[in-house]
C-alpha cells in the first residue's frame, strides 16, 4: 500500500512540473509575407502553391494591390519579407526609402490590351476609338502601373482618353468592365486571358512601347529572410518562370 502511495504521488508530481513547463514553439520555418502588384495574383497564387510544396511547414501570405498603394505601404512602415511590382518605378521608389535588401530581379514582362464586353458590342477596334465619345473607358489611376503604361500610349499617340472611371487596381479596371460598368478598359495581356470568355480582348499595336517590366527584390527588415530568399529565387527559376508564362506573362 504504502508503496503504492509513493509511486502515485511521484506521477502526480511529474504531471506537475510537466504542465509547468513553456509551451515549445509550432514546428516548421514559418510565413513569408509577399507585397505583389494585382496583375499577379492568379500566377503568385500558383507558384506560392509550388513554394509550399517544398518547405514542408512553411506558408506564403499575399497582399495584392496597386504597385503604388503597395510601395506607399512599406515606405510607411509596412511590414512584409518580398515585394514584387508591375513596374520598376514603384520598387525604385522602395529602394530610395533603403528598403531593399539586394538588387530587384526583373522576372516579368506585360503588355496593355483593351477589353470590352463579350462580343465586341461597340465595335473597339483600336487604341484611339477609345477616345470616341459616348464610350465609357476606365483605365488605371496614375501612379499605377497600369495607369503609368496608359498614360505613356496616350503620350505617344497623341490620343486623350477621358475615362469614366480611374481604379487603383488593374483588377478593379477589369471588374468594371466583367460587371457592365463600362464599355471599355485597359488591363494587362494577363488579365484578360484570366477573365476568359466573360471579355472581348483587342489587341493594339501601340502597347508595345509601352511594356511594364516586373521587379521582385527581398525587403531589407524581412522577418523570414530565409524564406523570403527561397521564393524569389522559386520565381526567376524555370518552374515559376513557367508558371509565369501559362498566365501570359512573357520574359522581362
Amino acid at each position: 500500500m504504502l508503496a503504492g502511495a509513493v509511486s502515485m504521488a511521484l506521477a502526480v508530481g511529474l504531471a506537475g512540473c510537466a504542465s509547468t513547463r513553456p509551451a515549445q514553439p509550432a514546428a516548421g520555418p514559418g510565413t513569408v509575407v509577399v507585397f505583389a502588384a494585382a496583375s499577379l495574383k492568379s500566377a503568385f497564387t500558383q507558384i506560392g502553391s509550388q513554394f509550399k510544396a517544398q518547405n514542408a511547414g512553411s506558408n506564403v501570405e499575399f497582399e495584392f494591390a496597386g504597385s503604388s498603394e503597395l510601395a506607399t505601404q512599406l515606405t510607411q512602415g509596412a511590414t512584409a519579407d518580398v515585394f514584387a511590382s508591375a513596374d520598376t518605378a514603384q520598387m525604385d521608389a522602395v529602394a530610395r526609402a533603403g528598403l531593399l535588401a539586394g538588387d530587384p530581379a526583373d522576372f516579368a514582362s506585360n503588355t496593355l490590351v483593351i477589353v470590352t464586353a463579350p462580343g465586341n458590342p461597340k465595335k473597339v477596334g483600336s487604341f484611339s476609338d477609345l477616345a470616341r465619345p459616348g464610350l465609357g473607358v476606365v483605365v488605371c489611376q496614375q501612379p499605377v502601373p497600369c495607369g503609368s503604361a496608359t498614360q505613356r500610349v496616350e503620350d505617344s499617340t497623341g490620343v486623350r482618353l477621358h475615362p469614366v472611371s480611374e481604379e487603383p487596381s488593374v483588377t478593379d479596371v477589369l471588374n468594371k468592365v466583367t460587371t457592365g460598368q463600362a464599355d471599355a478598359g485597359l488591363v494587362y495581356v494577363t488579365d484578360a486571358r484570366g477573365a476568359g470568355n466573360k471579355v472581348a480582348t483587342v489587341s493594339f499595336p501601340e502597347a508595345a512601347g509601352a511594356v511594364n517590366r516586373y521587379p521582385i527584390a527581398v525587403l531589407k527588415h524581412a522577418p523570414q529572410p530565409t524564406l523570403a530568399r527561397r521564393f524569389v529565387a522559386l520565381v526567376t527559376a524555370e518552374a515559376g518562370q513557367n508558371i509565369l508564362a501559362q498566365s501570359g506573362f512573357a520574359k522581362p
